[in-house]
């Protein structure tokens, strides 16, 4: 999309506005310049069950993010701009490479700072025959007015709605906005593709799916999600409700962050979704296994499933 390519000249892709001239070299809060840069790209079964189904996800790992939360699971990425860099020609082959593999989907990961180049890949590939679904796998801190340049692209949305309330935000990932946003962005994914998840023989085609993550010794923030959805959008919107928060070593000595969610928290949060009337929630299993990826790894997720469990 020529007008992506010119937001980079100023770019304000993101809430976070800096307008520096990526396209000459300056970089902003993501400190990334006009060019991509990949961690990896393999089909993931751990995502929630209509997007991995029985082939996996098409998952591509972008570098950097326009967050920068203290607890990131995928910190050894998200936290840095360097990966190995590639052009938009190069990303439409991954794509379709990875549809080749079985992938049910292709599923950039943190693709705001990337979206010129992802989205000009995006349209090569189709043009070379690309047929599974498009999903946008975002951190929810993103712009409607970016959002509303994707109409007709994306096929399914899948952003993070963290914060509820806007204290935890500004404690957690700088950004005292970030309710605002991710909710105005929301609003507008809604718009696009509907309120709901359409599926076929059980795998996702088009519409919407809002993960949260629920934080140890924060369920007020997540009661905080879950009415702000039911109250400003719709209760049919589709949750997946993540129970697998795993302490990074950055916050291990953190007296809440540096524990596990416990089994009495999720579940509140999850009865609370259920008194709410949502209609569709993704659940998982709390337990004690370490769920952070590892990206020193050829295959980052040694481990089973991370994704939505049963249905609620």
């Amino acid at each position: 999309m020529d007008s992506l390519e010119k937001i980079l000249k100023r770019c304000v892709l993101c809430p976070r506005m800096c307008r520096v001239n990526r396209s000459f070299g300056e970089r902003g809060f993501c400190r990334l310049d006009a060019g991509m840069a990949i961690h990896s790209a393999l089909p993931h079964y751990g995502e929630e069950p209509p997007l991995s189904g029985s082939g996996g996800a098409g998952t591509i790992f972008f570098s950097s993010c326009n967050l920068r939360c203290l607890y990131c699971q995928n910190v050894q990425i998200s936290h840095s701009p360097t990966g190995r860099p590639v052009t938009a020609e190069e990303l439409a082959g991954i794509m379709l490479d990875l549809e080749a593999r079985g992938c049910h989907n292709v599923e950039p990961v943190t693709p705001t700072p990337h979206l010129a180049g992802i989205m000009a890949a995006l349209r090569t590939a189709r043009e070379r025959g690309l047929r599974v679904p498009f999903v946008f796998n975002c951190g929810g801190y993103e712009r409607d007015k970016i959002i509303r340049l994707l109409d007709g692209t994306v096929d399914i949305y899948l952003p993070d709605f963290k914060y509820g309330l806007a204290v935890e935000g500004n404690r957690l990932s700088g950004i005292p906005d970030y309710p605002h946003h991710a909710l105005a962005s929301l609003r507008e994914m809604v718009r696009q593709v509907g309120d709901g998840l359409e599926t076929e023989n059980g795998i996702a085609r088009r519409g919407v799916l809002v993960r949260h993550l629920v934080l140890p010794g924060r369920i007020d923030n997540s009661l905080a999600v879950l009415k702000t959805i039911r109250e400003r959008i719709s209760p049919a919107v589709p949750l997946s409700l993540m129970a697998q928060y795993t302490p990074i070593p950055a916050v291990a000595g953190d007296p809440l962050l540096g524990r596990r969610v416990t089994k009495g928290e999720y579940e509140r949060v999850v009865n609370a979704a259920l008194d709410l009337g949502f209609e569709e929630i993704h659940t998982q299993q709390v337990d004690e296994r370490a769920l952070n990826p590892d990206f020193a790894r050829d295959e980052p997720f040694a481990w089973e499933s991370i994704g939505g469990g049963d249905d609620a």
